[in-house]
């Protein structure tokens, strides 16, 4: 949800709150994905300023980006919400290898057995570009806790301004129920081809911290100290929801 959620709000401010583009034209046509045969397709013959989406790690990416002024927005969330995430898609999918169960899902995340590999590894390629002027890194968590003002730091990002009804347009129709609504953002026209067709559903819960519901207490533990160790010389502020998620903690 996290990406796609990028892509929306991206192309409201593209349109300036104008909803026209996101309710007429299919999310993967206004930001290909670069990894697909379609996307790639697409691209290629796309002209002048474009979006394009993906999730390949940086070793795989085409090394023309790291020497183009293209603008590049890096969001970065809770592993374990995107463990869970990943979980409930992948099963629901056509197109991959589809995991057993969700503690069968849990051993291949950890390992890096899963699509783009390790979670880990792509953080740490990707966050090498940390510092330079177009290099944005933004986290799903920061973007559900104040999306108003993720917002206004994507548009100083990307040299755009919007006027305040502009703004509360583009805060309007990227909401979680916004998107859940409109076909062109929802996946459900790829029901009966890349999803199931009865259960392919895209849009979840689209939530910070769903993870609770279904780790059990080992797992919870095993993912910390995995974490711990994989991150430790990493800075702690790319990871806000540590902090947050040890707060609860506390609090309980």
């Amino acid at each position: 949800m996290g990406t796609n959620w990028l892509i929306e709000i991206l192309s409201l401010i593209y349109s300036k709150g104008d909803p026209k583009w996101i309710q007429s034209v299919p999310i993967w046509e206004r930001s290909p994905w670069l990894e697909t045969m379609y996307g790639y397709k697409t691209l290629k013959d796309k002209e002048g300023p474009r979006f394009m989406t993906s999730h390949v790690p940086i070793h795989l990416f085409p090394k023309s980006l790291f020497k183009s002024k293209a603008k590049v927005i890096y969001i970065i969330r809770n592993p374990r919400d995107i463990l869970v995430s990943g979980y409930f898609f992948w099963i629901t999918s056509n197109f991959v290898k589809k995991p057993e169960s969700l503690e069968q899902y849990f051993e291949w995340f950890i390992q890096g057995k899963v699509v783009f590999g390790s979670w880990f590894d792509h953080v740490r390629g990707w966050i090498s570009m940390q510092g330079k002027e177009n290099f944005l890194i933004l986290s799903y968590e920061e973007l559900k806790r104040d999306t108003r003002s993720a917002v206004q730091k994507l548009c100083q990002f990307l040299g755009k301004k919007l006027e305040p009804e502009e703004l509360n347009s583009v805060l309007q129709n990227s909401s979680f129920q916004a998107m859940k609504e409109n076909k062109m953002s929802n996946y459900s026209m790829l029901r009966g081809w890349l999803l199931d067709q009865k259960n392919g559903s895209f849009m979840r819960k689209g939530i910070s911290g769903d993870w609770k519901n279904y780790f059990t207490v080992a797992q919870a533990e095993v993912f910390d100290k995995i974490f711990q160790e994989k991150t430790a010389d990493l800075p702690r502020e790319l990871f806000p929801w540590e902090e947050w998620s040890n707060t609860s903690r506390s609090q309980r």
